[in-house]
């Protein structure tokens, strides 16, 4: 049996350059999201796109992983923070997802940097969503913020 499952819906009208979308989670955490080719590649003027969507999921995925894996290592975080990037890039002539890079900072007390560094590198082998985009190129940057 699976752990979770969730679904979200896109419906589209219009071509792609000139169509849009609105997308829906099944939750009701989101409801009418408008997605355009043209927030996707040029100006998002407050619409979404699939390469936001995926950034949001693989941060936060991933300060999921890290605090369980901080907890694991009986360090208590007192904010973490995950910003990734995911871009879109032309690859043999097809639009395709090549890379998410996480800026991650942490105020953990008791934790210095190089074990701050080992714990993120734990989460990172942790994240289902690191996990789906195995085949991008997925950089970490780490940092542990002093009081």
């Amino acid at each position: 049996m699976a752990i979770a499952e969730r679904t979200a819906e896109t419906i589209w009208e219009g071509g792609l350059a000139k169509g849009g979308g609105t997308l829906t989670g099944s939750t009701g955490a989101f409801t009418g999201l408008p997605v355009s080719w043209d927030a996707r590649t040029a100006r998002p003027d407050g619409v979404t796109s699939p390469e936001e969507l995926a950034a949001a999921a693989h941060s936060s995925c991933f300060v999921m992983a890290l605090a369980l894996r901080l907890g694991e290592h009986k360090a208590r975080p007192e904010r973490l923070t995950v910003a990734a990037t995911v871009t879109l890039d032309e690859v043999d002539g097809v639009p395709t997802i090549v890379s998410s890079a996480l800026r991650v900072r942490g105020q953990v007390p008791g934790l210095d940097a190089a074990a701050f560094k080992g714990v993120v590198d734990e989460a990172a082998e942790l994240c289902p969503v690191s996990r789906l985009f195995a085949g991008a190129a997925i950089t970490v940057e780490a940092e542990l913020v002093e009081d």
